[in-house]
């Protein structure tokens, strides 16, 4: 039986036990028969007794407590991993299943922790880029964009981006890996690699001499 099919009448709980996959879940069993498991901490938030008496509502209840806690679990592990926008966590909550209303509960939760929020999420999105795979602005708005960010959102963590400075710092890094015997075949693999990361042709060629003056002329 599911928790959405209690009767009528009152149905008292006969038995709360642990079920097999571990200590998560707990089945709960109404006048002797199984009826439905529940989050363990949710029977321990819920005071749950066996003998004690439940109406329909408040199976019902229990049902969409679960269901919020299951949900904000969820998003709590799929946030461990790093900062996401709200877009993206709705997708994946959304594909688990979970109901809107309690999608709804978690995110005001979330909010209120300031664990979803878009504006901290483009300006962590904007420094990671930076600091680690240094790219153009129009890619990183596209990439900001792509996960449901606003438009004023992105405008505010992009526009300090500086392409001359991003494309030199990514062309550091890739030219110590390109041999430097060949002027020709060293700014081919650059710049196609710098192009691919958004920079204009101007910023790439620009990039390039300057790279080649520091490395390849040694």
């Amino acid at each position: 039986m599911s928790l959405k099919e209690g009767c009528g009448l009152m149905k008292k709980i006969s038995a709360i036990r642990f079920g097999k996959g571990g200590r998560k879940r707990v089945n709960i069993s109404l006048d002797g028969k199984f009826a439905f498991s529940l989050d363990a901490e949710v029977v321990l938030k819920e005071g749950l007794q066996v003998g004690q008496e439940l109406s329909p509502s408040q199976i019902e209840a229990l049902a969409r407590s679960d269901q919020s806690h299951r949900c904000l679990n969820a998003a709590l592990r799929y946030l461990s991993y790093r900062p996401r926008s709200e877009f993206e966590l709705r997708e994946r909550l959304s594909r688990r299943g979970f109901d809107s209303e309690s999608v709804e509960d978690v995110f005001t939760r979330l909010r209120e922790q300031g664990l979803v929020d878009d504006a901290a999420f483009a300006q962590f999105w904007r420094a990671n880029r930076q600091s680690f795979s240094p790219r153009s602005r129009w890619l990183t708005r596209l990439e900001l964009r792509r996960k449901g960010v606003a438009e004023d959102t992105i405008d505010q963590a992009v526009g300090t981006i500086d392409d001359e400075d991003s494309a030199y710092r990514a062309a550091l890094n890739k030219a110590r890996s390109l041999p430097v015997s060949d002027y020709q075949g060293f700014r081919h693999r650059l710049a196609g690699y710098l192009k691919r990361r958004g920079f204009s042709y101007g910023v790439v060629n620009h990039a390039v001499e300057r790279v080649w003056q520091k490395q390849g002329a040694r």
